[in-house]
């Protein structure tokens, strides 16, 4: 009996330790995929910006000088992300002081546009009457172009910064409002049939049915409408003047140094990527089966 139970558990033990040398096993396997999977997607970055380079030194081979080339500009990048906060100036700062300037900027107007978005947005896709009644007027003025808007801005708030932000507000809501009010709208009636079935109130309805399910939509829109306003920041600055990453192209261009010209279009580009992927990895954390 002793031998009896000896042996088993002793055959207990090695079927435990092959199942965990092979748990061990699959989750090797797993992290090597995943390591190779980023190497991949690393190898065609790195491809295309080759690629990038290579037709920016041939085009400013071909200007004679006139387009700086990847080398000369490079240098100049170097020299303003050394030492990005300085500040000698009302117009002599470091890059990083201006880029926080329309970072600020950006994120005000964002939000804003958001608090009138995602509940316009609501209504219209809830609310038959209220899509019939606002549908036209978002087709009227999605369209408009913000430097359009600037001078409106400027008298409703008498104040360059503050217009900046209002275009920022008024061109990236539309994003957001259009893709919230498509996912409410497309709600199935399963989901309202069961709310009324629960006798669920508005209050509940709307957290616990309506915005679970558009949410995917919304953070979409959010996703959208950070991109918009990132890209608006850089024609506000350029008309509203004084700080800014849009000011510092400007005044780069009038003092001639196009080397900072493309240095502040490569960080502008780098800013947007990274807010683009924040955004991105939140919608597929609310997106379902992601």
């Amino acid at each position: 009996m002793k031998r009896a139970i000896a042996i088993t558990a002793s055959f207990t033990r090695d079927l435990l330790r092959r199942n965990e040398d092979f748990s061990y096993s699959e989750s090797f396997i797993a992290i090597t995929r995943k390591i190779a999977h980023a190497l991949k997607n690393a190898s065609f970055s790195l491809l295309g910006f080759f690629i990038l380079i290579a037709i920016w030194y041939v085009v400013s081979r071909t200007t004679s000088g006139g387009l700086p080339t990847p080398v000369a500009t490079f240098r100049v990048f170097w020299e303003l992300v050394k030492d990005p906060f300085y500040d000698y100036g009302p117009n002599d700062k470091g890059i990083g002081l201006q880029l926080g300037s329309s970072l600020i900027r950006v994120s005000s107007g964002f939000l804003l546009g958001s608090v009138v978005a995602i509940p316009v947005g609501l209504l219209m896709g809830a609310n038959a009457f209220c899509r019939k009644v606002f549908h036209p007027i978002v087709q009227i003025l999605k369209p408009v172009s913000p430097l359009a808007w600037f001078p409106i801005g400027l008298v409703a708030f008498e104040s360059a910064s503050k217009a900046t932000i209002f275009i920022i507000v008024i061109t990236s809501l539309w994003p957001t409002l259009i893709n919230t009010a498509f996912g409410v709208a497309s709600l199935p009636e399963d989901h309202k049939n069961v709310a009324r079935a629960f006798g669920f109130s508005k209050w509940k309805y709307l957290t616990k049915v309506l915005l679970p399910f558009s949410l995917p939509h919304i953070i979409t829109g959010l996703r959208l409408s950070v991109g918009v306003a990132w890209l608006v920041i850089v024609a506000g600055e350029m008309l509203s003047g004084g700080m800014g990453i849009g000011f510092f192209v400007w005044d780069s261009w009038n003092a001639l140094s196009l080397e900072k010209v493309i240095s502040a279009i490569l960080i502008i580009g780098f800013v947007g990527l990274l807010l683009d992927k924040g955004f991105s990895f939140l919608e597929k954390k609310v997106t379902w089966g992601s």
